[in-house]
């Protein structure tokens, strides 16, 4: 466990202090933590309204909150006034994990296996077991986790950082500061089969996977190479864990899709889309940019509107389904109503 002065953050971080009775440095942080749960060594955080009433009994000592909350946090005590808590507290995270959780410094495992021909950059860290094939190209600063496997002519950007157990295919790419957790795997085959005589002929997969910076993806997802032009994830795409990505997908850029989505072949997804956990994108469907498709939606037709979007008995936009949902759900006193009146006016 660690332990900092609140003054040391604030100082990395920015933000105006109020409600301390003394200063900042006399204010010691062992964690971060929910309002619920916080002790007198804990940073909280208040951005919904709807937590407002945690508050005035939180045991924290200090709570980041917005300035329309800056006369109600003074008034418990320490608070860090600042226009968005929630990026804020993000940014706090990280500030903390690099003191909790430092970089080991930089060492290639001894048990690593790694063909003469591969590219190593300085500072590039590779664990053990990993394996490092052919003409492959590890930038500076990256790190490879203990049983990665790099296949032949992949390349993997300056400062990226692949978790133990990551699969990267032959030609793939993956941009600079890059996040990719276990059991991924990017560049398997794309689902590609020619119905003959009764049987499935492979169509093989000729493409790759493109990925850009700054994209982070979740454990035990699954990138497939395109058939014959590339899969691409474009800069900041965030995915979750348990996603799939079919061949010739194309992700525009700070897209986010929550668990176990799903998106078939030859589909395009616009910038700033999100997609709720365990919703479907049919293949070759494109989604404009700014689409938010809420969770365990299939989307069976290309959406050209920015929008959001929910359903699966079709969807729609969002406002339409609630309304076509909520009269569903009174069918049945509606039939009944429907019939009483039937017997009425039948002679």
């Amino acid at each position: 466990m660690i332990e900092v002065e609140l003054g040391e953050l604030i100082a990395a971080l920015g933000g105006e202090l109020v409600g301390a009775p003394g200063s900042a440095s006399a204010i010691k942080l062992a964690r971060l933590g929910p309002l619920d749960s916080a002790d007198a060594q804990t940073l909280s955080f208040l951005s919904n309204p709807r937590y407002q009433s945690q508050l005035a009994s939180t045991q924290a000592a200090c709570v980041i909150v917005a300035p329309a909350m800056r006369d109600a946090a003074a008034a418990r005590g320490a608070a860090i006034v600042t226009p968005d808590p929630y990026l804020y507290f993000a940014r706090c995270t990280q500030w903390w994990a690099q003191r909790a959780r430092p970089l080991s410094a930089p060492r290639i495992h001894p048990s690593a296996l790694i063909d003469a021909s591969a590219q190593i950059g300085e500072g590039v860290d590779i664990g053990p077991l990993a394996v490092i094939e052919a003409h492959a190209r590890i930038a500076a600063g990256a790190r490879i986790g203990a049983h990665c496997v790099i296949g032949e002519r992949a390349q993997v950007g300056e400062g990226s950082r692949l978790s133990p157990r990551v699969t990267i295919g032959f030609d793939c790419v993956i941009g600079q500061r890059c996040i990719i957790h276990s059991g991924a795997v990017i560049g398997a085959d794309g689902f590609g089969f020619a119905p003959t005589e009764g049987r499935w002929e492979k169509i093989e997969q000729l493409g790759a996977v493109r990925i850009g910076n700054d994209v982070e993806i979740g454990a035990n997802s699954c990138i497939d190479r395109g058939a014959l032009d590339d899969t691409v994830l474009e800069d900041g795409v965030k995915l979750d864990n348990l996603v799939q990505i079919g061949h010739n997908v194309k992700v525009g850029a700070h897209t986010a899709m929550a668990g176990c989505a799903g998106v078939a072949g030859s589909a395009t997804i616009g910038a700033h889309c999100t997609v709720g956990g365990g919703a479907i994108i049919l293949g070759h469907l494109s989604l404009a940019d700014h689409v938010h498709v809420s969770a365990a939606t299939v989307v069976t037709r290309t959406i050209a509107k920015p929008g959001h979007y929910s359903g699966v008995f079709p969807f729609d936009d969002n406002a339409s389904w609630e309304k076509n949902a909520a009269t569903l759900r009174q069918l049945h006193a509606l039939r009944e109503r429907l019939r009483a009146l039937e017997k009425k006016i039948t002679p």
